[in-house]
Formats: C-alpha cells, structure tokens, sequence
C-alpha cells in the first residue's frame, strides 16, 4: 500500500487561509522603518572618506603598474613567439584596463544605485 498525505484519503479538500489574512502579511511586510543616510551622525566621517580615498589611489597607481607589466609581457610574448605570453599579457591589459574603469567610477556607480535604491517602494 503506498503511503498518501492525510488530506488525499480523507473527503475534505484542505482550503487556503483566507485573504484578509494574507493582506495583513503583505501589509506588514511594507512596514516603512523610516532609516535613510544622514551626514554628520557619527564622529570620523571625514577621516573615513579620507582613508577611502587613499586606498582609491593607491588601487589606480596599483593598476597602472599592472598595465605597464601586462603591456611588457605582450609585446615580449609577440617579439619571442611566446603565444602563451603574449594571451597572458593581453588578458592582462584587459583586466587592468576594467580594474582602471572599476575604481574611476566606482563613486558614481555607488551614487546611481544608491539613488535607485531610494526610488523603490
């Protein structure tokens, strides 16, 4: 005999819970904590943006090595008949020019979704 859920063998259909109640979830659900960022709410703001800068720079002085390093391996890879070099030093110059683009707008990119997430209700 193969084993079926009560509701199957029994003559009542199980039935949903009733929709005022599930309204009452989403109602809770939607509740408005009432948090956005404010400035000047806790001491060392300034210093904080200060040692994010510095690390900004120094990623972009990072990357710019990078660049340098990668365009030397290809065109030492390409000048020897490295192939293997010459992919490497293309892959990269590739992944330092993305990394130069990442933190250039990574401020902007922060402000747009921050922006859109205000906009979401």
């Amino acid at each position: 005999m193969a084993i079926w859920p009560a509701f199957a063998r029994s003559s009542t259909i199980p039935t949903l819970a009733p929709l005022s109640s599930l309204t009452d979830r989403v109602l809770y659900l939607a509740y408005d904590p009432g948090v956005s960022p404010k400035e000047g709410g806790l001491p060392g703001l300034s210093v904080l943006r200060n040692v994010v800068n510095s690390i900004n720079l120094f990623g972009i002085i990072a990357v710019v090595g990078a660049l340098a390093v990668s365009m030397g391996v290809w065109a030492w890879g390409h000048h020897s008949g490295g192939h293997q070099a010459e992919a490497n030093g293309k892959k990269g110059a590739l992944v330092s020019a993305g990394a130069a683009l990442g933190l250039g707008a990574a401020n902007g990119i922060v402000a747009f979704f921050s922006t859109l997430g205000t906009q979401v209700r």
